[in-house]
């Protein structure tokens, strides 16, 4: 096979920015949670664990689709696939933003933690809706709307 080429027009596609936003954002969730005692309460490890399992498969994705190996791959359903990983990663990051919310406590002795976690559920809340839009714009990919009339017309009397 070729060599994977690197796909430019991605990182300006509504995909490629959400990927790369959904990166940061986790990189910020998980960066400022580990930066906190966080071993010492359980719910943060929840946040912990889940911020970085999506971030690195974030990593993965979006590499994948920026070297265009979802084209050399092509037997395996793409849009699929990318539905149902943001739709759980939506549905986890809902959890894992209202875990860390909720854990947050405004008294704590050390205020550096109470800022880092008070951040971390701010961007897990951003992140959560970066998957969200994600999970809707791949459903759309997925039942192919959004296509040309005469692309719907065929797959509408497929």
């Amino acid at each position: 096979g070729s060599p994977p080429v690197l796909d430019g027009s991605f990182l300006l596609s509504p995909l490629g920015g959400l990927m790369g936003a959904q990166a940061v954002l986790g990189l910020l969730v998980w960066s400022l949670i580990a930066a906190t005692t966080y071993h010492l309460h359980a719910a943060y490890g929840w946040v912990m664990f889940v911020s970085l399992f999506f971030w690195i498969l974030t990593l993965l994705f979006f590499v994948t689709y920026l070297l265009q190996l979802d084209q050399k791959y092509y037997m395996i359903p793409w849009p699929l696939v990318l539905m149902i990983y943001n739709a759980v990663a939506t549905v986890l990051y809902i959890t894992a933003f209202v875990t860390c919310a909720a854990a947050v406590q405004p008294t704590s002795w050390r205020q550096w933690d109470y800022n880092r976690r008070a951040a971390a559920s701010f961007f897990a809340c951003v992140t959560m809706i970066t998957y969200g839009v994600s999970t809707f714009f791949s459903f759309r990919a997925w039942k192919g709307l959004g296509s040309n009339a005469a692309t719907s017309q065929v797959t509408d009397h497929a």
